[in-house]
């Protein structure tokens, strides 16, 4: 992407969304976030894999989402850039009427969505804040029913609100706001209090202003209220993996996760 391609934007500023898609691969990032994207590669050799196995989870999530529930709305919660396996996309190849939301607040996601959502009447973006979850509800309840039962996606997000910014407090208002029978998907960094996870917190605190590695009962905490599902809160590598035909899920053969592998976790929950 060239620099200054989308109004509004600083490119000397790297943002959470441009930065993961460079850590993907993609080509929708400025230098400034290619470089920060590169400290993680380069600096922390391995940690790349937080990345791509939060991207693999969130595709088996909604997957089975949409093959074990009748939930056929989605509102994916700081959705960040397209790229392959969009949550439309999976959720569509397997139910056709099913219907998406997807709410960033950079205006990248959103030229880009945009384009991409052209000829999908399934689907919208919607560009927001966040952490005003009011104005995402005003606008997303014009594309979804919120009298039935919705998948609240909140992948690799909850960890870019900081504790002053009352994470606990945005989940509990969508719990309150969607029916009996929703389900709410999170991915988040976990600290298990290592070296590791502090220097990744420390760079994108510096960098970005936000950043929050939190244990596994911290990140619980966010889901009060809330029937946490098997197989419970685990790194995004062993929640339900793909596996060839024949072979148990977590065989012992399965290698030990590397210290990367275990920083980065998923939980499927509903309300009850």
């Amino acid at each position: 992407m060239d620099d200054g391609d989308v109004p509004g934007i600083d490119p000397n500023k790297p943002s959470i969304a441009r930065t993961y898609d460079a850590l993907l691969g993609g080509k929708d990032n400025f230098a400034v976030d290619r470089a920060l994207a590169e400290r993680f590669i380069t600096d922390m050799p391995g940690a790349q894999a937080i990345a791509l196995d939060n991207r693999a989870v969130l595709v088996r999530a909604i997957r089975e989402i949409v093959l074990t529930t009748p939930v056929r709305q989605f509102l994916d919660l700081g959705s960040g850039l397209p790229t392959a396996d969009n949550v439309h996309q999976v959720a569509q190849r397997h139910a056709p009427d099913a219907r998406v939301v997807y709410v960033d607040s950079d205006p990248v996601v959103l030229a880009h969505g945009r384009a991409l959502l052209e000829e999908n009447d399934q689907t919208t973006v919607i560009q927001a804040d966040l952490r005003d979850p009011g104005a995402i509800w005003e606008q997303a309840r014009d594309f979804l029913d919120f009298d039935k039962p919705v998948a609240v996606i909140l992948s690799a997000i909850l960890h870019h609100i900081n504790d002053d910014e009352d994470p606990a407090g945005l989940v509990r208002y969508w719990r309150e706001h969607v029916s009996a029978g929703s389900y709410f998907f999170v991915s988040h960094f976990r600290s298990e209090n290592d070296p590791r996870s502090a220097e990744m917190e420390a760079v994108l605190q510096a960098s970005l202003g936000r950043g929050r590695w939190r244990t596994n009962t911290e990140i619980e905490a966010l889901l009060d209220g809330l029937q946490i599902l098997p197989p419970g809160l685990v790194p995004c590598a062993e929640w339900k993996p793909d596996q060839p035909h024949g072979v148990p899920a977590l065989s012992a053969a399965r290698p030990e996760l590397t210290v990367w592998e275990r920083l980065i976790v998923a939980v499927l929950a509903r309300k009850p």
